[in-house]
């Protein structure tokens, strides 16, 4: 892993600011430029479930990296553990990403009460599900001057699961029959939670409805024990705690947010994403924009990347931690260049 070592040519605060609406504290680390300011400033976002500052996974950092890359070249990085995890208040049971873009809305506002920070130039780059955050504050808030998307969802949540899980499993070499069997079952899961706001009403309408859909099949490809253990998988995949965070999900269409959303932006998505599939969400993300009279978008598929832009074979997430690269070193320095001809 590319971890950035000590001595930094630049200061690293270790700070807390408040979700006042919640009534917790989250705990960050403010990457600060040498010179005297005041300095454009990003604000890093992670993706889906609970993270800790450096959006730390199998070993890498990769907000630790950015943080680096993004400081040494004049910006300012916050970065903040995400709610119940690290130094952060608050718990991750029971909250969408309309929380968690409130938890980021802090951050932003405790940047605006920081005298060293450029209150005109502070934007946001989001990860996965933390580009969706991005859009979300973008579209409502017109104090944000920039937004990186970094394989952010240009679909709704729905879509990209289905989608997701079709295409890791035909990677993976699973039979097209079972595949089509799998997205007719989470059709109908993802259906069902979008009817249903209670988790008891929807653990048994989904039991019914595999019980049932696996009754009708030719009994001879499914054995009661493939069932039964499929069905345990499933609910235990979706677990009460997370159930109003993928319901949220699931539901939300970021396509409506476009036409409100009038700062630059720069969306990527790796060429070999398999769980944000680049051209239909890089697409989707590009003609929203534009239609809406954003000339100032710049999207891009980057060759060879995957979810966590990792120059990768396969793109599957079973490869993420066995890779040495953290973060692809050119779209680290296309993401400085675009930020700063953006902000001066």
């Amino acid at each position: 892993p590319q971890e950035p070592q000590a001595p930094f040519p630049y200061e690293e605060k270790e700070v807390s600011f408040t979700n006042v609406k919640h009534g917790f504290s989250l705990g960050g680390t403010l990457t600060l430029p040498e010179g005297k300011g005041p300095f454009p400033a990003a604000i890093l976002v992670s993706g889906s479930g609970s993270q800790n500052r450096d959006e730390e996974i199998f070993g890498h950092k990769p907000f630790k990296l950015l943080a680096d890359q993004l400081t040494r070249r004049g910006i300012a990085v916050l970065r903040y553990d995400d709610r119940g995890v690290g130094s952060s208040g608050g718990s991750a049971a029971e909250s969408t990403s309309g929380d968690l873009a409130g938890d980021a809305r802090s951050a932003f506002d405790y940047l605006l009460s920081n005298n060293i920070i450029d209150h005109s130039q502070i934007g946001i780059i989001g990860h996965s599900e933390g580009g969706m955050i991005a859009f979300m504050l973008a579209s409502s808030h017109k104090d944000i001057a920039f937004i990186i998307s970094l394989a952010g969802p240009g679909v709704d949540g729905k879509t990209i699961l289905l989608e997701q899980s079709d295409y890791i499993t035909s990677l993976s070499g699973v039979a097209s029959s079972i595949r089509e069997d799998n997205r007719i079952v989470m059709t109908a899961v993802y259906d069902i939670m979008m009817a249903n706001e209670s988790y008891q009403v929807w653990e048994e309408e989904v039991i019914d409805f595999t019980s049932k859909f696996y009754s009708e099949k030719d009994m001879g490809y499914y054995s009661e024990e493939d069932i039964e253990r499929g069905k345990k998988n499933l609910l235990a995949s979706i677990p009460e705690s997370s159930y109003a965070w993928m319901r949220y999900f699931v539901m939300f269409d970021p396509t409506p947010l476009f036409d409100s959303i009038k700062c630059p932006v720069l969306a990527l998505n790796g060429e070999k994403d398999c769980q944000v599939l680049p051209e239909k969400n890089i697409q989707s993300i590009k003609n929203g924009l534009l239609t809406a009279g954003n000339t100032n978008t710049f999207t891009m598929i980057l060759p060879g990347l995957n979810h966590l832009f990792q120059n990768c074979e396969t793109g599957l997430p079973n490869e993420y931690g066995i890779l040495e690269e953290t973060f692809d070193q050119k779209t680290l320095d296309m993401m400085s260049e675009w930020i700063l001809q953006q902000v001066h």
